[in-house]
């Protein structure tokens, strides 16, 4: 995505571009050239105000409103600039160009100060790197999971899940739950940063004859994202005919009386301590959250294990995680078993880093808390659009295929929409404050022309 800034030639009768033009000369010959070029930053910040200030408002044009607010993160990168001096002075920063030192005999390429012996590669200053080195070096240092402890987690969360479904056979055999089976980062190989998160999912087992599924448009929120499982046929299999009719609110399968339910159960009627002495940790339930929780210690490792009783119903994967309010019957729709699926079939068909660029990307946004809500699912969906559109994959290509990401996700927060992937009418987007789009936006923004600012690099 290329972005572009136009500009209006405007005749100033003021004088005032003469009046900084001899500011901006007295200042090099003062400051020296850094000095005057973070002066002519600051000036040009202002002068986009002043421009902005006195220029005629478009009310109600979406165009214009889209954008005020990338020019806005535009002068926010400016004015932020001027706040404290580069880390580095490059040729390529500076409107002048700068007297060389006597040059060395034998310059080369990303030159740094060779010390007596050949340095080892860890030793190597990270601006001495090129960022699709920093990338592969980020990747294999601080995201690779080592293999013992992702195994001895999977395992350690099986145990427990075993525990769980025993329980649930024995406390409430008329309720026909499938078997538990784990999902999540630790499973998926998309945003396994840490061996430390996972998802059991419980399937609720029903009658196809009995239920069927209201499309999400036609919800009262009005939302595709969220679906209803109405109970059917009633005149003829009156209440009781299933067992999941002690569920029901209305004619509609509850997934907050699930939930709750559920809840109920793991809070106060399974006995977690004895569990945990049997596989030596420390396992509690969540008790204030309106999730289905629970926190693992064990000396090894910590883990977070959400449960989610799940639908499978005409090709559809429903969560039961309403959405906050008064609203408690709906099932949110889940695209996860379908994105950890494609994102590993294209790799596998072009050799690609799709993977290796997603686990860099959410490393990314779990390290600033600003784009925490971009993890997950949203940047799975734009690999995907981006991987339909073409494009080389390639290992090599790692670099381009990030900052690609990061300008993408740029356009779509201005537009405030992110369609799914797998179904246009879903946006990704579409419960984000304006705040958290500002914040989002302006970190982004920024780090489309220099990366490195989400990689750890002050």
């Amino acid at each position: 995505m290329e972005f572009t800034h136009k500009r209006g030639k405007r005749q100033d009768d003021s004088g005032l571009g003469s009046v900084l033009d001899v500011l901006l000369a007295n200042a090099r010959l003062v400051l020296g050239v850094s000095g005057a070029a973070v002066l002519a930053i600051a000036t040009l910040a202002v002068k986009r105000l002043i421009d902005r200030a006195t220029s005629p408002r478009d009310d109600g044009d979406p165009k214009a409103e889209q954008k005020t607010l990338e020019e806005s993160w535009q002068d926010l990168a400016l004015i932020k600039a001027t706040q404290k001096p580069p880390k580095r002075q490059r040729r390529e920063d500076l409107s002048e160009p700068l007297l060389p030192p006597a040059p060395p005999p034998a310059p080369e390429p990303r030159a740094c100060p060779a010390p007596p012996e050949p340095p080892q590669a860890e030793s190597i200053p990270q601006h001495c790197l090129t960022l699709q080195e920093k990338l592969l070096l980020h990747h294999s240092s601080l995201l690779a999971v080592h293999e013992a402890q992702a195994a001895f987690g999977r395992q350690l969360a099986r145990s427990i899940c075993t525990e769980l479904q025993n329980f649930l056979r024995n406390k409430c055999p008329e309720l026909p739950f499938g078997s538990l089976f784990l999902s999540g980062p630790l499973l998926d190989g998309l945003g396994a940063l840490a061996a430390d998160h996972v998802h059991f999912m419980l399937p609720v087992v029903l009658d196809a004859a009995l239920w069927s599924l209201i499309p999400g448009e036609d919800t009262v929120v009005r939302n595709p994202r969220y679906w209803l499982i109405k109970r059917r046929a009633l005149e003829y299999f009156p209440r009781g005919c299933s067992p999941w009719d002690k569920f029901l609110v209305g004619r509609y399968l509850s997934s907050n009386a699930l939930n709750e339910t559920l809840h109920k159960l793991l809070v106060a009627s399974i006995n977690w301590p004895a569990i945990g002495s049997l596989l030596g940790s420390l396992i509690r339930p969540v008790v204030a959250s309106r999730e289905l929780r629970l926190e693992v210690k064990h000396e090894e490792l910590e883990l977070s294990i959400a449960l989610f009783p799940v639908v499978e119903m005409d090709g559809r994967v429903l969560l039961a995680a309403p959405p906050q309010g008064l609203v408690e019957n709906l099932w949110l729709e889940s695209f996860g078993r379908a994105e950890a699926s494609k994102v590993r079939e294209l790799d596998a068909g072009d050799a690609g880093a799709r993977q290796s660029c997603l686990r860099v990307l959410n490393n990314v946004c779990r390290s600033h808390p600003a784009l925490h809500r971009l993890s997950g699912s949203p940047l799975v969906h734009v690999v995907l659009h981006l991987s339909a559109a073409g494009g080389d994959w390639a290992e090599g290509s790692l670099a381009a295929r990030f900052q690609q990401v990061l300008e993408e996700l740029v356009g779509y927060l201005e537009q405030g929409v992110l369609p799914s992937y797998f179904n246009h009418k879903v946006n990704l987007f579409g419960e984000l404050l304006e705040e958290e789009v500002e914040e989002m936006g302006f970190l982004l923004y920024r780090a489309v022309a220099e990366p490195e600012l989400l990689l750890g690099e002050k």
